[in-house]
């Protein structure tokens, strides 16, 4: 075993965590529900998404018999709802497929929809005691510093070093403690802000540290100017209720209930008329909402319409008035339910 690996494997069993909610279990569905919560989110955020989800599908079955509109609902507010979309059509393919058992096999796994080389691993090596290597976030940060790892780690060449890294650091025993210590080590210790060099246990062997180049490593993504996008929403209000609108399955928010957009130039009262059966009769522009997405930012201009009457064509597919209490608990994206919160 490499003094690396031995080194993390006692610090996490003394100062590692080891009561998350979904620690201390050999629960294949759990650590999977877990493992996709936490891509790109903090423990802390997903916790109270964790236990909320358990408690509404607390087993595969539960989850793979559910409506997506359900699974879209709680998933609301975590982001990145891909994720969400993904589990659910997992948890069906395992009903299907491998009649209901969460698979045990490493490529069996990485083949269900949303799971990538490093997710599989850590379900294997949670669940079922596999030997693999891990490389998230926090494990790429990690490496890069320990071991001087210079480049982007999104780059193909510097991703093959720190997997070619984590696969000589892997322990023949207690590979699920130095895989949860990876996990600890990074996100309490090696952080990307101010990290914790007097705290580590792997301080005195750490490259980036002796060349004083910790807060350089590992180098971020090269700079791209983000490009600014704008919509237009509508906000229908009816006797208490409000319109949403089904989005398509795939794009951004994908199979959520939304609020109508609009071009920026529409006829807004014809287009209600024509397209929902609704006659507005005042109009007052909300506050402009900004939302950031991995590729783009998005600002959002509103319009509060109220409407005295509802034609019965209103109620066509994909089209759907909810009391605002209801629609702000129905699956629906982040800065839509600011907006309606606002109301």
């Amino acid at each position: 075993m490499s003094s690396f690996a031995s080194q993390l494997i006692a610090w996490q069993k003394r100062h590692g965590r080891h009561d998350l909610p979904w620690q201390n279990t050999r629960n294949a569905y759990r650590i999977w529900l877990s493992e996709i919560m936490l891509q790109q989110t903090q423990v802390a955020t997903v916790i109270p998404y964790y236990r909320r989800f358990l408690r509404l599908f607390p087993n595969l079955k539960s989850l793979a018999a559910a409506r997506l509109d359900d699974v879209l609902a709680l998933w609301s507010g975590l982001g990145y709802y891909s994720r969400a979309r993904n589990m659910h059509r997992a948890a069906q393919e395992i009903a299907i497929r491998h009649q209901g058992r969460f698979p045990r096999d490493y490529e069996t796994v990485l083949a269900l929809p949303g799971i990538g080389r490093s997710t599989a691993a850590a379900i294997c090596v949670f669940a079922f005691g596999a030997r693999l290597a891990i490389l998230d976030g926090n494990v790429k940060r990690l490496f890069a510093r320990r071991f001087g790892i210079g480049g982007y780690a999104g780059d193909a060449k510097t991703a093959a070093r720190l997997w070619r890294t984590a696969e000589r650091q892997l322990p023949r025993r207690d590979v699920e403690s130095y895989t949860q210590g990876l996990m600890d080590l990074g996100a309490m210790v090696c952080t990307r802000g101010r990290p914790r060099c007097d705290a580590c246990p792997v301080a005195p062997e750490c490259v980036a540290l002796r060349r004083g180049s910790v807060s350089r490593l590992p180098a971020p993504r090269p700079r791209k100017a983000l490009p600014q996008r704008r919509t237009q929403m509508l906000v229908l209000l009816h006797a208490g209720q409000v319109l949403l609108e089904k989005r398509a399955p795939s794009g951004i928010w994908g199979g959520m209930w939304s609020l109508p957009e609009v071009a920026p130039n529409a006829d807004v009262p014809a287009l209600c008329a024509q397209r929902y059966g609704a006659e507005v009769a005042t109009r007052k522009a909300l506050p402009t909402i900004a939302h950031g997405f991995t590729h783009f930012k998005l600002d959002i201009e509103s319009q509060r319409l109220g409407v005295v009457r509802v034609a019965p064509r209103a109620a066509a597919p994909g089209v759907l008035w909810l009391p605002l209490e209801e629609a702000l608990g129905a699956a629906i994206p982040a800065p839509v339910r600011r907006i309606l919160a606002g109301l």
